[in-house]
């Protein structure tokens, strides 16, 4: 679709996945190929490396210079991508949160996230019932949070900088296809990313012996094909796995998109190829 509309008018596509950031993860993330990309100009896929974090504010901050830089040279930016969250950060802001304190960081961090979460329930109420009690990233971040600044993530929360929603004429649209259709093309996709050198991919990034923490090691399909590597599953056991690993996250980004983006979005439930002329259009002209 974003190849498309640049067919219209000059474009930049910005990747606004958290997984095609990553340079180790040109296949499992379906980072789109040279070949895809064609003529037309790539921002933000493929430039950092995995030894590094890529967190929602340094995304934000590295979109929102592609966007300038893409203004000025008078083409129109095109942000692609799963990631809501990144998008939400983006457009709205994010909380000023100071500094954490290393040592409280390092003291959450290593405390099991059952612990962690009862600690939650008893300092920040309002993010415990929020989080989900197994989300260890999220659990262990409000806790810190609340630790060091004396004050819940939710305060912060509600004074956001830095969001660009104010400044710029968005044209939003937000892909929702068949349920069905959709779990249909995770499993083929895992079978032609196997095909195309997962396996060789998630080899070289085991090689380089990086924390168990870092993103690109939670990579949908890193753990499932390391399993295979290991001997610990067969080819088929670690692809059934990724493939309902990966099913699982699309019905979650499907209810995100669906009921956390605002009510005037634009939302599509089924796209035919002969319609893409119209929806172009519409987006356009919006």
């Amino acid at each position: 679709m974003a190849l498309e509309i640049a067919k219209k008018q000059p474009s930049v596509i910005i990747n606004a996945d958290s997984a095609q950031v990553y340079s180790d993860l040109r296949v499992l993330s379906a980072r789109p190929s040279a070949a895809e990309m064609g003529e037309t100009e790539h921002q933000l896929f493929g430039y950092i490396d995995g030894s590094e974090s890529c967190s929602a504010a340094r995304w934000a901050s590295d979109a929102r210079t592609a966007i300038a830089d893409a203004h000025a040279r008078d083409l129109l930016p095109i942000l692609v991508g799963g990631s809501g969250m990144y998008v939400r950060i983006l457009l709205d802001g994010i909380a000023p949160i100071p500094e954490i304190d290393q040592t409280i960081r390092q003291s959450i961090r290593k405390m099991e996230t059952s612990e962690a979460f009862q600690a939650l329930q008893k300092y920040d109420a309002t993010s415990a019932q929020r989080l989900n009690p197994t989300d260890t990233t999220r659990v262990h971040r409000a806790l810190e949070v609340i630790q060091s600044t004396g004050q819940p993530l939710d305060h912060w929360q509600k004074h956001k900088i830095g969001g660009i929603a104010d400044d710029i004429r968005l044209h939003p649209l937000v892909m929702l296809p068949p349920r069905e259709w959709l779990y249909q093309r995770c499993d083929l996709r895992f079978h032609e990313m196997i095909d195309g050198g997962a396996r060789e991919e998630v080899e070289a990034l085991l090689a380089r012996n990086l924390s168990a923490n870092q993103p690109v090691m939670r990579a949908i399909g890193v753990a499932e094909i390391a399993g295979w590597l290991a001997g610990d599953l067969s080819r088929e056991v670690a692809v059934e796995r990724a493939q309902t690993v990966t099913r699982r996250y699309a019905k979650r980004q499907y209810t995100w998109f669906r009921n956390q983006t605002p009510a005037e979005w634009l939302r599509l439930e089924q796209v035919l190829s002969n319609d893409i002329e119209r929806i172009i259009e519409i987006l356009l002209r919006n």
